[in-house]
Formats: C-alpha cells, structure tokens, sequence
C-alpha cells in the first residue's frame, strides 16, 4: 500500500495526475472479470519521463522497505483480473494515447490507444491489424500486449506475439530499453552490457540455454497459448533473440510497455462467408478438422445453448439467420478473406462441398449487409448474455480454454456434462479453428451455493481442459 507521504512525492515529480480519490479507487476497483481489488491510488502518466520516474521511486522506496505494487492499465476488459491490483495503478488511455508513426507496412502506438479507433485509421491506408478481440471497440493496445490478444482472425494470422515488432519498455530499475528480434551478433553485444538490460539478456539466455529440452517439451499443443512467460519464441532461427516475446502476455509484471510498433496486413472488406448449421458435435468437429485444410481467414462457432438464449431474450436477432425447423445443435461460419476474389470462390466452393456431407443445411454469400447479418449473432454473442434479466449473470470463470482442435467434440461433450451436473445454463461461442471457446454459466453470486459452484466448476474445468 502506498503512503499519503509518497503520493505527496510522486505529485511532485509527476506532470500527469496522481489520486487517491475514493471514486476512483472505486472505479478502477473490478475489470471485466468477477473479482474486485481496491488499488491505493491512480496515476495517469503523461509521458514515458511519468512512467519512468514512477517506476524508479518504486524501486528506491522497495529498496528502502516501504514498497508497493504498481499496476499496468488500460481500459480493463481483461476478464481473468489481469488489470487489478491493491497497489498504485498506471492508467495510460487518460494522456499516452496517440497514434506517433504510420508507415507502409507497420504502425507505432502508444499502450493508451483503443483497438478499434486504431483499426478505423489502418483501414484508410487499406491495411489492419489481425488479431483483434471481440472488445475491440473497448479495449486498448497496451492490454493487447499485455494477454497476447486474439480473435477471430487468429486462425489464419495469430495472435499479437506474431504482429509486434518492436516494444519500448521501463524495467524495474525505471531504465527504458527497446525490444525487437536481433542477430546472434546483436544479442552477445546485448549480453556485454553492464546494465539492468545486459543482466536480463545474459539471464534469460542462459536459462533457455540451461533448460531447451524442459522448455520445448512442455510447449502446449495448441493453436493459441496466452498463458504468457513464453521462453519457447525468444530464440529464433540462427541465433536471433526477441526479448519482446517475454513482456508479451506478461500482464505487466516485467515491465511497463510504453510504446508498440506492429506489423501490418493488407485489407479487403470483400470476403466469402459460408455457414453451415449441425445437428450434432461430433460432425461439427469431423468438418472443421477437414475445412482447416482450405486455411479460411475465420472459423467461428455458436451453439445451441445460446441459440436458445437469444431466442428467448432477443429473437429478432436470429431472423433470417436460421434455417426452418430445430434450432441447429451447432453453427459454424467459415470466412475466406484472400487477396483474389476468384480463389475465395474457389474455397468457398471446396467449403459448401465439405459441409453439404455433414450439415443439416448450409447458405454461402458474398454480400456484406448480408455477412453482417449472419455475422451478428457471433459478435453480439457476449453483450447479449451480459444483458439477462433477474438475479443470475452470466459469469467469466472458465474463459477461453483452448485444445487440440481434433478433441473439439470432446471437449465440448465434457463441458456440456458438467454443467449439466451443476444444473447450470451455459451459453458457448467462441473460435472452432482453433478450439478455444468461451463459455459463460449463469450464476447468481449472491447466493453461497452459487459462490461454492463457481470454485467447484472452475476445478473440474481446468482439469478437463489440462487433460
């Protein structure tokens, strides 16, 4: 915790704002997750000079055994409680927001600009920035870095750790140093540095150097991993070394990033989009497993369950989106975004050819008003539940597990089962490309059963999702 006389310190040396306000130790309390942590105060750094002086009075006040925690932020859409924190909390969307260099093929930001503001400009210069989350509009760039963001493009492209380029970062010492893949030349001259960046290049290859075998086999055999710490993508081929992998989905805890250059891609709003409706799991996972070969841009899923939940509380959103009949087991829509039109026809085709063995029916278009529309029952998936009426919310507690995609049909079963032993509502939505899924129960936090479930749930999920 912080003292008033460090506060007093730091609105000293700081040209940004320093508070301790209780409205907005308030506000900066929860983030999109269930849990709630007061910070002690809020800074709300101006420049790289703020963040550097916060950081290095930190450390000097650690040094001297009056230490306290400081905590990154952006607009906090994290829903594990990434952005939380008892200690003094570095809030960049109020001032570090600007958009400094825009170039052919790459854009440098500062961590307070939001995603979808970002995302608007790019698409004036006919490029974007794929990995991209369902709160775009809402999130900022920083927490992009900071949990290795993804999305519904991650599929084809990745995710952030695959799109940046290059990072400014204060340490812990308050130093600012730059992080980008370098040769085995550039890293030795790294490791001769008689400073707190020469110590961490010279620690961190030699624990990849002491631990290759342990490192590589315990690498997750997913598509996605935001898990962070991630020692595997640091060396590369002929010696290079980015130690940008490391603060990547990091949260913060290594370092403050003060500045991101990314790599950009090419951007066509024409796209082909086919979508197939099943009426059971097991030839949803058969399809997707054959539709990977076609490497659509998207592979996204929504089930029944929350087919049922928007037919209930919204049904003027699936008009014209569903076939006559049931409501399907499991929708799958499948987006070809190549740079000919022609071959996205092409795959498009291979597509409905795969589904017509599997589906109880399926549509294709290349109609944007039409896409949007087929589209809005995925995008809107997660406003649309946060809005259900009465005591019982639907809660992020087993968020974004991710598995081979082969066991996609298990591991759905397996969710199904123990919600079903629970007597829980579920809806699911999520990436079927990659199998990573969110799935939000409705629990009503109120009651002690409802607390008690939430542990016993999140137990049994983890370990299904381990195994």
């Amino acid at each position: 915790m912080i003292r008033p006389a460090q506060i007093n310190q730091l609105r000293k040396e700081l040209h940004g704002h320093i508070t301790d306000s209780e409205d907005a130790r308030e506000y900066f309390s929860t983030d999109g997750s269930i849990f709630k942590i007061t910070p002690s105060a809020i800074i709300y750094p101006r420049d790289v000079e703020d963040v550097q002086k916060t950081v290095t009075y930190a450390a000097y006040e650690a040094a001297e055994g009056s230490s306290f925690s400081l905590i990154g932020r952006g607009k906090g859409t994290d829903q594990a409680g990434a952005a939380l924190g008892d200690g003094v909390m570095v809030v960049f969307p109020a001032h570090m927001n600007k958009v400094k260099r825009l170039t052919k093929d790459t854009v440098t930001v500062q961590p307070g600009v939001i995603f979808g503001e970002l995302q608007k400009i790019l698409h004036t210069h006919k490029r974007f920035l794929p990995p991209y989350p369902s709160s775009i509009d809402y999130a900022s760039m920083g927490g992009a870095v900071a949990n290795n963001t993804a999305g519904e493009k991650t599929y084809k492209y990745g995710a952030t750790c695959d799109w940046v380029e290059s990072l400014k970062v204060v340490l812990d010492d308050g130093s600012l140093i730059e992080t980008k893949r370098i040769s085995r030349r550039e890293l030795n001259r790294k490791k001769g540095l008689m400073t707190r960046e020469g110590e961490i290049y010279r620690k961190v290859d030699g624990l990849i150097q002491d631990h290759k075998g342990l490192i590589a086999e315990t690498q997750p055999k997913t598509s996605k991993n935001s898990a962070g710490y991630r020692l595997g993508a640091i060396k590369g081929a002929h010696g290079s070394f980015d130690l940008s992998q490391l603060f990547i989905g990091a949260q913060g805890t290594l370092g403050l990033v003060t500045e991101i250059t990314f790599k950009t891609a090419p951007y066509d709003p024409r796209t082909n989009l086919v979508v197939g409706y099943f009426d059971s799991l097991e030839k949803a996972g058969e399809a997707v497993l054959k539709l990977q070969k076609l490497k659509p841009s998207a592979m996204e899923v929504v089930d029944y369950y929350l087919l049922e939940f928007l037919q209930k509380h919204q049904p003027e959103s699936l008009k014209g989106v569903l076939p006559e009949g049931d409501l399907p087991r499991i929708i799958i829509l499948v987006e070809f975004d190549n740079p000919s039109h022609m071959r996205q026809n092409i795959l498009g085709r291979k597509a409905q050819r795969i589904l017509k063995n599997y589906v109880v029916s399926q549509r294709a278009t290349t109609d944007h008003r039409e896409q949007q529309h087929l589209w809005k029952i995925r995008h809107s998936a997660a406003a649309v539940i946060w809005m259900n009426d009465g005591p019982k919310k639907a809660l992020p507690i087993i968020e974004d597990g991710c598995v081979p995609v082969e066991k996609l049909p298990d591991f759905l079963n397996g969710v199904y089962k123990m919600l079903q032993k629970h007597k829980l509502e579920i809806a699911v939505w999520g990436h079927a490309g990659d199998a990573d899924f969110h799935m939000q129960p409705f629990l009503d936090l109120s009651k002690t059963k409802d607390r008690k479930t939430v542990f016993k749930v999140m137990d049994e999920f983890y370990e299904m999702v381990i195994s």
